[in-house]
């Protein structure tokens, strides 16, 4: 069973008084957008994903460059922006289930997408919820002089976003019943049966104002981890130079088991390293003769994927390269473009130095060369 994915980015952000809208924030360097995509992207299930977005946000939503996502301009209101992706769907796919979620609730777990998607498989709708633990008033009139108090909150709850839907169902449901929209989609199903209700998380709070962007921000900066790599390979004749996946004119080259590349090495290392996955010898055994003169630019990519799959992004890298020869600084901006590519993050993510040592040791001989790094990570989920 394949799914589909409308993510709602098409409100106003009125409260969250920014100039920039509150779906364009970024945490780490990835907007919110994108922390959701990323998310939900680790799940083979969902075929297609729909972003539903403000006009006014048009050229931002394009300066993300998203790749295999559906735009389409949203309505004057929730409602007709989840009509309008659920429209598209129905008219031009052929997934039964869909998703619905706003963008500004970003921080849901994994555990709790993969078990929306397992109950909507038997359900007619899946929504997650929440208890109220808080006391709860009803206010009569604006002025808080007269309220209702004891409000029993055992049959209160809040209902939270991804919620799950059979495609044709909720579509129909949105073109015969808008009138009856309240809030969210789960609104329309308020008289029929066979809703499955699953447990909601606190930490998936919706983000409305700058305060609760903090909040998100303080929780994910709890999470960023730090590795270290480094690298040193000897300089002889007869080995190719390469250096941050760049080919260097050189007499001599570096020696190992594969292309000796110690920018890229001490990368990969220090990647593993944040994410308590191990060291790059362990991954990629020097005693395999299918790893002999492989390329570092496809360990590394491998790495990448790997992290991404456990819910890890990278998001700092500052890379000491320590060698007499060649003079790093001429190299540098073609060094970082190439790592930039390799693991996929923006070049103002990515510091190098080029480091000497006056002449002294094996280094300073020219007949090594070293590299150390220090990587940050961020776990979205």
């Amino acid at each position: 069973m394949s799914y589909s994915l409308i993510l709602l980015a098409g409100g106003k952000s009125h409260r969250f008084k920014s100039i920039i809208s509150k779906s364009y924030q970024k945490i780490g360097e990835k907007s919110l957008i994108e922390i959701n995509i990323d998310k939900a992207r680790q799940f083979k299930q969902i075929k297609k994903i729909v972003i539903v977005y403000n006009k006014k946000d048009k050229t931002r939503l394009k300066s993300l460059k998203l790749k295999n996502i559906v735009l389409i301009k949203g309505g004057k209101n929730r409602q007709e922006s989840a009509y309008k992706g659920l429209k598209y769907l129905y008219k031009n796919s052929a997934y039964s289930k869909v998703l619905i979620h706003d963008v500004a609730r970003p921080n849901f777990s994994l555990k709790l997408f993969a078990s929306i998607l397992n109950k909507i498989k038997y359900s007619r709708a899946v929504i997650p919820k929440i208890d109220i633990n808080d006391a709860v008033k009803q206010k009569i009139d604006s002025s808080l002089n007269e309220y209702i108090l004891g409000k029993n909150r055992e049959n209160l709850f809040l209902t939270q976003t991804p919620q799950a839907f059979t495609l044709k169902e909720v579509y129909q449901l949105h073109k015969n019943n808008a009138s009856k929209y309240k809030d969210d989609d789960f609104s329309l199903y308020m008289d029929l049966n066979g809703i499955k209700f699953v447990e909601g998380e606190k930490s998936n709070f919706k983000i409305t104002d700058l305060e609760d962007f903090q909040n998100l921000k303080n929780i994910y900066r709890s999470k960023q981890k730090v590795g270290i790599g480094f690298d040193v390979h000897r300089l002889v004749p007869k080995r190719k130079f390469y250096l941050a996946g760049l080919k260097i004119k050189s007499s001599l080259g570096t020696l190992g088991h594969s292309d000796g590349d110690p920018v890229l090495h001490s990368i990969t290392d220090a990647i593993l390293g944040a994410c308590k996955m191990g060291d790059i010898g362990q991954m990629f055994s020097d005693k395999s003769k299918k790893f002999k003169n492989i390329r570092s630019t496809i360990l590394l990519r491998e790495v990448v994927e790997k992290i991404k799959k456990k819910g890890f992004h990278l998001n700092n890298l500052d890379i000491n390269i320590i060698t007499q020869t060649p003079k790093i600084k001429r190299y540098k901006k073609k060094m970082i473009s190439n790592i930039s590519k390799l693991c996929e993050i923006s070049k103002n993510q990515i510091n190098i130095k080029g480091k000497t040592t006056e002449k002294l040791g094996i280094i300073g001989k020219e007949k090594a060369i070293a590299c150390e790094v220090i990587a940050s990570v961020i776990k979205y989920d």
